[in-house]
């Protein structure tokens, strides 16, 4: 307890050294979570259980939706092959095919498929009234939030106009920044040109099918129609549609790394020039009987507090600006969720913890094996 209350004086007593020291490393770990969001959302789009069961069926040689055209009776010839269990025509429109953090990304698909193979809850508004009416469109969370939109509203953008039938949540993050019409909406609104055609089938296969071999199936049986298909599993259809924000994320995972590397420059300087200014302060502790292994602990729990309050509300306001904002960036139809989550603050507070215990070991053991009798005698 005395050893505590010493470590809070201190610290008190150098306020300004300290609180510069605790928003540096806030700011730091504040980095750290949103690029970790960033992460832990390409991970769950391209490798979760739905991602991988499930396939897409989209235009040889083709990239954004835009340009993919296949025949809705493509769909027919897709359920003959052995192992696919459903498949779904999906017609799928959006506002820019290049990167951005406020892309529009409209699926549509038959109502009564996207209930059934969706892991949807409607938090305002109902199914009756999205499957009723022809401009009908339930709306995700986070794009709603973006472009404040609620039940009731018109929401037009390019040449779609629908009207807000439903705001859902998902267990997919990357589902709340999607909008779904009926298939037929979006295949006759005037401008687009798609009466007849799909931009992709997504198919669901059995449980004891190999994806990779129904894949193959389904391209081999459409290669005699009018438009060459390619079929991969549904992660790695994504990965690569996001091919180019997957290197750009892969670098910003450095970035993260960068900062964990800054907060232990920040907290290792400051924490030296503390026990230096401090050095006659550790000879009189170890004369009234503290041991090495006590100013030890001293040092390093003062470096661990410095980097554990910064980086624990560094990482708390990341959650909360994550939890509110809703943010997303997309590309050529998917999209990335950046969303909060307890794994994610926690790997944040450990990093904090190990970065502040790294940080005070060369100080520690300098305070611990300080020269008592050259100490005493400095002014």
């Amino acid at each position: 307890m005395m050893l505590a209350k010493y470590i809070l004086k201190t610290l008190w007593g150098h306020r300004g050294r300290t609180a510069l020291t605790i928003s540096g490393s806030m700011v730091a770990m504040f980095v750290f979570c949103i690029v970790g969001s960033i992460q832990e959302g390409l991970d769950r789009l391209t490798r979760s259980a739905d991602a991988d069961r499930h396939l897409i069926v989209f235009q040889e040689n083709r990239f954004c939706p835009t340009s993919s055209r296949l025949p809705e009776d493509y769909a027919r010839q897709i359920r003959e092959v052995p192992g696919v269990r459903d498949v779904m025509p999906i017609q799928v429109w959006t506002n820019n095919c290049r990167a951005s953090l406020d892309i529009v990304v409209f699926n549509g698909a038959d109502p009564e498929q996207i209930r059934r193979s969706r892991p949807l809850v409607l938090t305002a508004g109902s199914w009756e009234s999205f499957q009723t009416k022809h401009d009908a469109a339930i709306i995700g969370s986070n794009i709603a939030k973006r472009r404040q939109l609620q039940v009731g509203d018109q929401f037009s953008i390019g040449d779609v106009s629908v009207h807000i039938a439903g705001v859902f949540k998902s267990d997919v993050a990357a589902e709340e920044n999607l909008i779904y019409t009926a298939l037929s909406f979006l295949q006759y609104t005037e401008g687009l040109e798609s009466a007849g055609l799909v931009t992709q089938f997504e198919v669901r296969v059995s449980v004891e099918s190999n994806p990779d071999e129904v894949a193959s199936e389904i391209d081999r049986q459409l290669r005699v129609g009018p438009v060459a298909t390619k079929t991969r599993r549904k992660g790695a259809f994504q990965a690569s549609t996001l091919s180019d924000l997957v290197d750009l994320i892969g670098f910003a995972h450095w970035l993260g790394y960068a900062c964990v590397g800054l907060v232990l420059s920040l907290v290792a300087t400051t924490t030296v020039m503390s026990v230096q200014d401090r050095i006659q302060e550790y000879a009189v502790l170890q004369t009234v009987g503290v041991r090495p292994f006590g100013c030890t602990r001293l040092v390093l729990t003062e470096s661990v507090l410095l980097c554990l309050a910064g980086g624990a509300a560094g990482s708390l306001i990341a959650m909360v600006i994550l939890s509110i904002a809703g943010f997303a960036i997309g590309a050529e139809g998917a999209t990335i969720a950046f969303s909060p989550s307890l794994a994610l603050f926690l790997k944040s507070v450990g990093v904090s913890v190990a970065v502040g215990i790294a940080a005070g070991i060369a100080p520690a053991i300098q305070a611990a094996s300080v020269p008592i009798a050259q100490a005493l005698q400095k002014e």
